[in-house]
């Protein structure tokens, strides 16, 4: 029974099972990537600055947002390949519905060039600033490293919020392609 089954499979069955396990991965990376962030901002943040004091609170988040950072770079890795893979589908399986549209294609663009700002350049100035702060000696070296440390968290913070906002406004471009095709 199982191999008459596939013989009934078309090419085309074929296609729409790798093209609904790209949509799912990616769409699965961008919830993992943009409700990871809203429940640390949510949840996680609060508990820790109502339980810990804010040297002990800030180096537990430190570590909490590397764990996130690490997360986003598979989900950038995971969605960069499924978008790769519809892109594949729609050039040489003939699906061009497949293919990545220009506001999906720069809205993801922009959400990878963000996260790389905050991963490789701006977080690991905010980090080495927060240790300066807790590690100064003197009130007056305290306060100065603490200025500088606020200084570039509040623009990681931006930006972290502004990856949010890419990361829902890409949701909802998908979702819009979805429904424009299946009503």
């Amino acid at each position: 029974m199982s191999s008459n089954h596939q013989i009934t499979k078309s090419p085309n069955h074929q296609i729409r099972r790798w093209l609904l396990g790209a949509y799912t991965v990616e769409m699965l990376a961008l919830a993992v990537w943009t409700g990871g962030l809203i429940v640390i901002v949510a949840v996680v943040i609060p508990a820790v600055f109502n339980s810990f004091s804010m040297e002990a609170g800030g180096r537990f988040l430190t570590k909490t947002f590397d764990g996130y950072n690490r997360i986003v770079l598979v989900a950038m890795a995971i969605m960069g390949g499924a978008i790769g893979a519809r892109v594949w589908l729609a050039q040489t399986a003939g699906v061009p519905g497949a293919m990545p549209g220009r506001t999906e294609a720069v809205l993801f663009g922009l959400m990878v060039l963000v996260a790389i700002a905050i991963i490789a350049v701006l977080g690991p100035q905010s980090v080495a600033l927060q240790e300066e702060a807790f590690t100064a000696k003197d009130e007056v070296t305290r306060k100065t490293a603490y200025d500088a440390f606020f200084h570039v968290h509040t623009i990681v913070r931006g930006l972290y919020l502004v990856n949010l906002g890419l990361g829902l406004g890409l949701m909802t471009v998908r979702l819009k392609s979805f429904l424009k095709k299946e009503c």
